[in-house]
Formats: structure tokens, sequence, C-alpha cells
């Protein structure tokens, strides 16, 4: 154990409880994308005092950027005393919208038996603490350091990291010779080391139909009977098989190691938001589904449009009347960084030195903004590593515990002494 790192982080932990608490306060809410320029100054304030260079970029004509909602990015660099590799750590400042159920504010930062509430503790606010705080305790015992470390707090993750990550991984901060090695510290637990996700696909459907009165409905088509037949197949047929299909990777939880379709949205209908008169009395002439797609690294992702497309095609052929449209909204394909990579190996490291265990190593269920630095950055030394409760992101009452922090902090000190001086773990 690296003793003085270790009591480095413990020594801060007040300070750690108070930066969650403060970052927590700013409402962050996306969409539409509250709060983010305060949030990211008030990052940048704090990490010029540890002596960071800082830049501020918008993600500017990224999907929800406007002058009322700019996707305000920043992004802290410190140079060491002497030529090395970077280490960046990457944390997203949106949180999704607080949701009904909370027994606290959830934009209040209460601290309570140990742990910090409110939206966005765990996902991933307490990680971004964490990481400033794992920096400045290595810079302290460490001030000599060779290469540079750099923070990032960026927006939108929570709807695609488009104004985000992937902005500034288009802008070069995400490639070699900027950055070597990334670590994200989304909450995968304190021992779990998360080497990738599943992929995605996002897709619209539209079909088609006919107005008339609704008193006549006969002399009409209706968009969302025909949206009915496709939800029928979709159980009938897609369902069932996508639940047979399983994966060699490491996915948590159990349940997401099978391939899996959410029905995000319908919308069919003239007048979908009435209240507080009444409906329109027609037939639907046009009904649309959102769907979300999550796919497995054994499936292609032409097979998983066509699985979709078969099951239209069909109903094309054999329901009177039926048409359809299809919309890709998002793809992203699955993704995994081998384990012995350094990054991994130094978390993991870390690990075995504060917690004497071997780490486990994880996918995540849904993608987060490592697809960006791999894919548009082509930065592959790239895992999730951070405090929190996985299954606590987006819930009500969501907390991060203290301790925690402090030894995932921690970790990322001593993930720091590997990564930059070449320091090995005992034994």
């Amino acid at each position: 154990m690296n003793e003085q790192l270790a009591l480095a982080v413990r020594g801060r932990t007040d300070d750690l409880v108070a930066l969650t608490t403060d970052l927590i306060r700013f409402p962050t809410v996306n969409p539409p994308g509250e709060a983010y320029t305060p949030c990211a100054e008030y990052i940048g304030r704090r990490l010029a005092r540890s002596g960071f260079a800082i830049r501020y970029v918008r993600g500017e004509g990224a999907p929800g950027d406007s002058d009322r909602y700019p996707r305000t990015n920043v992004i802290a660099r410190r140079e060491g005393r002497a030529p090395g590799v970077t280490v960046h750590f990457n944390s997203h400042i949106d949180v999704v919208e607080a949701g009904d159920g909370w027994s606290v504010d959830p934009f209040a930062g209460k601290v309570r038996d140990g742990r910090v509430y409110g939206r966005g503790a765990c996902d991933m606010k307490g990680g971004l603490a964490a990481s400033i705080v794992a920096a400045e305790a290595f810079m302290a015992v460490y001030p000599d350091f060779p290469g540079a470390i750099e923070i990032s707090g960026t927006a939108d993750e929570e709807s695609g990291g488009f104004g985000g990550v992937a902005y500034l991984a288009r802008e070069g901060f995400f490639s070699k010779p900027r950055v070597d090695h990334v670590i994200i510290p989304e909450p995968l637990n304190k021992d779990r080391i998360c080497l990738g996700h599943r992929g995605v696909w996002w897709a619209e459907i539209e079909t088609h139909g006919a107005i008339a009165h609704g008193a006549m409905p006969f002399l009409g088509d209706s968009a969302i009977r025909h949206m009915g037949a496709v939800l029928h197949a979709f159980e009938e047929e897609l369902f069932p098989a996508l639940d047979r299909k399983e994966t060699r990777m490491p996915v948590v939880p159990e349940g997401a190691r099978r391939s899996t379709l959410n029905l995000n949205s319908v919308h069919g209908g003239q007048t979908e938001d009435f209240f507080p008169g009444l409906p329109a009395p027609n037939v639907a002439d046009s009904c649309r589904l959102v769907l979300d797609r999550r796919f497995l690294i054994e499936e292609n992702i032409a097979e998983v449009k066509g699985e979709v497309i078969s099951i239209l095609e069909k109903l094309k052929r054999e329901r009177p009347k039926f048409d359809y449209a299809i919309r890709d909204l998002m793809e992203v394909l699955p993704l995994m960084t081998e384990r012995d990579a350094p990054v991994p190996s130094a978390i993991a490291a870390g690990i075995r030195e504060v917690f004497g265990k071997e780490p486990e190593y994880v996918i995540s269920p849904g993608t987060y903004d490592q697809k960006h630095i791999s894919r548009i950055g082509h930065l592959h030394d790239c895992v999730a590593y951070g405090p929190g409760i996985l299954d606590l992101a987006h819930q009500p009452d969501e907390w991060v515990g203290i301790e925690d922090m402090v030894q995932s902090a921690t970790v990322m000190a001593m993930s720091l002494d590997v990564l930059l001086r070449g320091a090995r773990a005992p034994g």
C-alpha cells in the first residue's frame, strides 16, 4: 500500500464531500441542458487554484446547443516537471431529471448516514469529485511528477454525448499525442473495472394511415391500429428471439447479458397534448414508435436492423394498407478494452492495494462516452472506473457513499502513480 497517497486522499475527505455536494447543487438537468456553464466554471475555478490551465469549449451546433442552453465543457490540464504521458479523467456534468419519489431535495446535496444524496450523486458527480481529489492528492505527494494530468467536465452524456465528448474528440482533445490514457469515473462499483459497453441502435418507426371522422372510422385507416400490429409481432416474434441471445461479455447486471429491446415511446393521432381541451375526433393518420435496441458484441448491426425490418416487411405483405417508414436516430457498436491494457492494469493494481482482492471486470449494459473516445478519437486505452452503485443511477434518492468515494479516489491516485511514475504494486 502506498501509505502517503492513501493518507493524502483520506485527509481530504471533508473536502471531497463538500465538493460533491457543491456539484449536486448545480441542477444540470438534460434535457434541456440547464446550468452547464456555471457548473463548468465552478470546476474550472477549483482546478485553477490547483495549478491547472483551464479551457472552456462550447459544443457549437450540437443537438440542443443554443444561446440559452450552451453545451459548455471544461478541460483542465496540469503539466508535470518532465516529459511523459498524459492521463485524462473525464466526467459528464449533466444529470437526468429528478422525477418523483424523493424523500430529500434532489438538488440539496444532503449528507446523511455516510452518504451524499442528490440527483447525480452516483451518476456521476461523486466520481468527478473523486477524480479531482485524487489528482490533487497525487500532485501534493509527488509535485515533480512527469507527464500531464487532465480533468474534464463535459456535457450531454445522458443524451448521447454529442455536445460533449463527441464534439471534443472531433477537435482532437481525446487523441494522441495530446492524451494517452483515459479514465471515466462512471458508477460501476469501487472494486470493478468496466472495459466497455453493449451496442445500441435507436430508431423511429412510423406507421401511416388515412385521416377520417372519428364517428366514421371505416372511412379512414388507423395508423395506431397498424402500430398495434407491429407491437403484437414484436411480442410474438422479436422479444422471444432476443431473449435467446447471450454474450461472452461480462455484462452487469445478469439480465443484460442477453439482447434487449425497450420501447421508449409511442405517439399517435393529430392531438397528443389536448389538456385542458378535448382530443380531435379524427382517425390517426400517423403513429410513431421510438425503439431502443441493445445488442451484443457477437451481433452484427446489419442483422440487428434486419430483424426489425423483416417484421415490418412481412406486415406490409400480409396486412391490408399497412405502410411504414423507419429512421435511424443513433447507432453505437459494442466495444471492450483488453484487460491487460495500461489503464485497466493500473487501476487493477490500485484495487489490489486498497481492497486486497482482484478486481471484477465488467461491461456496462448501456453506453457511455467511451464510445466517442474510441471511435472518434481512436484512443482505445480507456475504461470506466468510479464510486457508486450502478443500480442507483437515475433513481429517486440517488446517493453515493462517502467511504466509497474515498477508496475510489485512492485507487485513482495510485493509478496515476503507475501510469505517470511507473510505480509497481508490491508483491
